[in-house]
């Protein structure tokens, strides 16, 4: 592959992960807070199928991608803005493994609560408020990425 269909590819999955999970990540946030069970429920069950049909692979591309990038480029491996981005990559990857988990935890708990016609339970409140900020650590990693990638500061 040419260095450009490679660089339209790692920019086009870049794409759908972060708008993947900021989309999912806003209307997942404001549809709790509405507190309504059963729209919760249908929300937090997209957001899962979401995180698996879009943002799994992305994850799997973002690197090949970018490695290939970085071969076909030259740049060194070593450079400071490759190191600094492989490592904001792994940390935002790192908090979002736990945040898949939580939001499967989280569907069973809204369609179980949209079920019964209850609210939705305390561990749902402790669930969101460690997934938000586990968001905010992937975003702000993957905010930081884009630049390095596109400043690549020496």
């Amino acid at each position: 592959m040419t260095y450009l269909t490679v660089k339209w590819l790692h920019i086009l999955s870049s794409t759908l992960l972060f708008g993947t999970g900021l989309g999912s990540a806003f209307y997942m946030f404001f549809t709790s807070l509405s507190r309504d069970a059963r729209a919760t429920a249908v929300v937090v069950r997209y957001v899962v199928i979401a995180d698996w049909a879009f943002t799994t692979p992305t994850i799997i591309i973002q690197p090949l991608s970018g490695f290939y990038l970085i071969h076909l480029a030259g740049f060194p491996l070593g450079s400071a803005w490759i190191i600094w981005s492989i490592v904001l990559y792994l940390v935002a990857g790192a908090a979002w493994l736990p945040v898949v988990w939580m939001q499967i935890r989280m569907r069973d708990m809204a369609t179980e609560a949209s079920r019964a016609g209850a609210e939705l339970p305390d561990r749902y409140w402790g669930y969101l408020r460690i997934w938000v900020a586990l968001g905010i650590v992937a975003f702000f990693s993957l905010v930081v990425v884009f630049y390095l990638m596109v400043a690549k500061p020496t």
